[in-house]
C-alpha cells in the first residue's frame, strides 16, 4: 500500500490545536465503520448530566492520543535516541489511534455490569473479520496481532505499551486536558509541551529527565483533581446506578421471556451475554438511549420507571454512607422493601475505590507502569520516592468515603420527609 498520503491530512482539535495525517494507512483506519462508531460512544459515559459540555467522543479522545504519540516519537526521533527504533514508529500510532475503539455505550457503566473490558474488545474488533483487521493486515500478516498485544500490554517490547498504556501515556495526557476543556473546570490542565520535552526511553521504558520532575508534579496533581471533581462526581455515579439497574432488571425480565415494546438485536445479545464482533459494532449510545425512551412506557413499573429517570435526569440523591454498616444497609433494605420500593433496585451502596479512574498510587501491584525519574546519573527512582508532593497525593485515597444513593422522592410520597436523618438511623 501507498505509505504517505499526497496532501497532508489536518483535523482542527480545541486540545492540540492540529491533528496532523501523514499516513495512508492512519487515514484509512480513521474512515473504517468501527472507528466512525466511536463518534457515537461518549468519552465520560453519563457525566454528560453533570457537565452539560461533557457531549465528546470516543472519536475525539483518540484521535488525540494518535496526536500525543505522534509527538512523543516526533521528540525521540529528533533527540536520536538509540533505544528508539524508528521501525516501531508505525506499530505505536496505530495502537494509540485504536486503543479504545472497543468501548461499550456509555463507556465503563455498562462495561463494569455485563462483565465486559473494553481492551479486549478493542483486540477482538482489531483481529476479526473487521474494515481495521483488512487495513493493518496490508502492513504484513501478523500486523494486527501486534497491535493487538501492545493495546492488550503482552508486546515484548514495553516501551511500546508504556507510550500508550503506563501511569504517564499518550492516552492519560489526552483524556486529562480533554475532559477539562470539554467540562469547563481549569484544574485538570497541565503543561504538555514540558513533558513531552522531558521524557525519555530508558531500559524498555518511558522515564522522565529529573529537570522535568515539576511538569510531572503538576500533571498528577491535575490528575488528582479530575478524579476527585470530574470522574467521581455524585452525581456522576448516580447516573452510573440508575443506569446499571435499568440493565440489571432488562437482564432479568429477558430471562422471564418479557414482552420488551423495542429490543434491537444488538442490545437483546448484549443482555444474553452473546454478542460478537458484527453486533458489537451495531452497538452504540443512540440505539440505547432510543431503547431507554421507548422503555418508559413498558408493562414494568421498575424497568419504566428507571429509563424515565435516566431520560429526564431525575436520579437517585445521595448521602455519605460513611457510618453505615452492613448490618443497617439491611435493615434500610427492609425498610425500602416494606414501603413497595424495591431495594435491590432503588438502594445501593457505592465504593469510589471501585472505579475506572484512580489516582496516582506509586506503582502498586496490579497499577499500570509507574512513573521513574532519571537523574543526570542515570539513576532510576520511583517519583513518589524523590517527591514530597506526589507521596502526599499517593497517600491520599484515605479521603475515599462510600455514598449510599436513593431515590428521595419515592421516600417523600410515602410521608418520609426527614430522608438523610431517616437513612442514618434517626427516624422520620
Amino acid at each position: 500500500m501507498k505509505t504517505t498520503l499526497t496532501e497532508e491530512k489536518v483535523f482542527k482539535d480545541p486540545v492540540h490545536k492540529y491533528i496532523y495525517v501523514q499516513d495512508q494507512l492512519i487515514w484509512e483506519l480513521i474512515n473504517t465503520r468501527e472507528f466512525q462508531r466511536l463518534r457515537r460512544i461518549r468519552q465520560l459515559g453519563t457525566s454528560f448530566l453533570t457537565f452539560h459540555g461533557a457531549e465528546h467522543s470516543r472519536f475525539n479522545h483518540s484521535l488525540g492520543v494518535y496526536e500525543v504519540a505522534r509527538k512523543i516519537i516526533s521528540q525521540f526521533e529528533r533527540s536520536r535516541y538509540e533505544q528508539w527504533n524508528r521501525e516501531d514508529r508505525m506499530l505505536v500510532l496505530c495502537a494509540a489511534l485504536l486503543h479504545d475503539l472497543g468501548h461499550a455505550p456509555f463507556s465503563h457503566s455498562t462495561e463494569r455490569l455485563f462483565a465486559t473490558d473494553h481492551e479486549k474488545w478493542s483486540c477482538a474488533l482489531i483481529t476479526g473479520e473487521t474494515e481495521v483487521r483488512r487495513i493493518l493486515a496490508q502492513v504484513s500478516p501478523d500486523f494486527p496481532e501486534q497491535v493487538a498485544s501492545v493495546i492488550a500490554k503482552n508486546h515484548p517490547n514495553q516501551l511500546l505499551v508504556s507510550m500508550v498504556s503506563s501511569q504517564l501515556d499518550a492516552d492519560r495526557m489526552d483524556y486529562l486536558l480533554r475532559d477539562a476543556y470539554y467540562t469547563g473546570v481549569n484544574y485538570g490542565t497541565f503543561d504538555l509541551e514540558r513533558i513531552l520535552r522531558v521524557i525519555r526511553p530508558h531500559e524498555g521504558h518511558i522515564v522522565v529527565k529529573a529537570s522535568g520532575m515539576h511538569a510531572v508534579e503538576d500533571y498528577l496533581m491535575s490528575r488528582y483533581q479530575m478524579y476527585w471533581q470530574v470522574y467521581l462526581h455524585p452525581v456522576t455515579r448516580s447516573g452510573e446506578i440508575v443506569l446499571r439497574n435499568i440493565f440489571r432488571r432488562a437482564g432479568e425480565l429477558r430471562q422471564q421471556s418479557f414482552a420488551f415494546p423495542f429490543l434491537p438485536a444488538p442490545l437483546a445479545a448484549m443482555l444474553d451475554g452473546t454478542l460478537d464482533v458484527e453486533y458489537y459494532v451495531q452497538l452504540d449510545e443512540p440505539l440505547v438511549q432510543t431503547t431507554l425512551q421507548l422503555w418508559q412506557t413498558c408493562d414494568d413499573k421498575v424497568l419504566s420507571d428507571l429509563c424515565r429517570r435516566f431520560h429526564n435526569r431525575k436520579l437517585f440523591k445521595c448521602v455519605s454512607a460513611r457510618n453505615l454498616n452492613s448490618v443497617r444497609l439491611n435493615e434500610l433494605a427492609q425498610m425500602f422493601d416494606s414501603l413497595g420500593i424495591p431495594a435491590a433496585y432503588y438502594l445501593q451502596s457505592d465504593d469510589p475505590g471501585d472505579q475506572p479512574y484512580h489516582e496516582y498510587r506509586g506503582g502498586e501491584a496490579g497499577q499500570k507502569l509507574p512513573i521513574y525519574i532519571l537523574d543526570e546519573n542515570q539513576t532510576l527512582a520511583e517519583i513518589s520516592k524523590v517527591s514530597e508532593i506526589v507521596r502526599s497525593l499517593s497517600g491520599m485515597n484515605q479521603e475515599k468515603q462510600p455514598l449510599l444513593f436513593y431515590p428521595a422522592d419515592l421516600l417523600e410520597e410515602r410521608g418520609i420527609v426527614n430522608v438523610e436523618q431517616w437513612i442514618s438511623g434517626g427516624g422520620g
